[in-house]
């Protein structure tokens, strides 16, 4: 992270801007689509928070902070798009992870499989989806997710075993 580059952009540089999200927006789409479920609400998500942080980066105060500051506006947007379209969800399994399974049988108890594992997730909050997609899919660490949520590494922890605890219920419900 360059932070000559984010108090640039901080003055109005659309270049230096544009540097800093390059770096971040792959991350930020595969964030956003494990949260809701679909690339192309990702998509939409993922160019509502970068116009949010646009607007918002004058106010960033901790440069050293930004990742996470953007992460969190991500967050962000991500429960106010579940909030909107409610707990409906389309999931999109890409053909190629599906590849290399060995029969019909075997494709069709992965989906089966899958679909289970996405009703699941499907039950859990934003913010559970939000903790469990950071540490498992992102690979962050609690340290860096507990900056991102603005609580203590001991609080995400907490979270992230509640959350996981809750995706546990809910497969076991698809399990019966």
């Amino acid at each position: 992270m360059d932070p000559d580059c984010i108090r640039r952009a901080q003055g109005g540089d659309v270049s230096a801007y544009t540097e800093l999200i390059e770096a971040r927006v792959e991350r930020m789409v595969r964030t956003a689509a494990a949260i809701l479920g679909s690339d192309a609400d990702a998509n939409d998500v993922v160019q509502d928070a970068l116009l949010a942080a646009w607007r918002q980066l004058p106010s960033l105060r901790e440069v050293g902070r930004f990742d996470a500051w953007l992460t969190s506006i991500l967050l962000n947007a991500c429960r106010r798009a579940l909030r909107v379209r409610g707990r409906r969800r389309v999931r999109e399994i890409p053909a190629d992870a599906l590849e290399g399974l060995a029969g019909v049988g075997d494709l069709a108890a992965e989906i089966v499989r899958r679909r289970a594992v996405e009703r699941a997730f499907d039950r859990l909050s934003a913010d559970e989806r939000s903790i469990l997609v950071l540490h498992h899919l992102d690979g962050r660490p609690l340290d860096e997710i507990a900056t991102v949520l603005g609580v203590p590494v001991g609080t995400a922890k907490s979270r992230l075993f509640a959350a996981r605890k809750s995706l546990e219920r809910a497969l076991a419900r698809e399990d019966a």
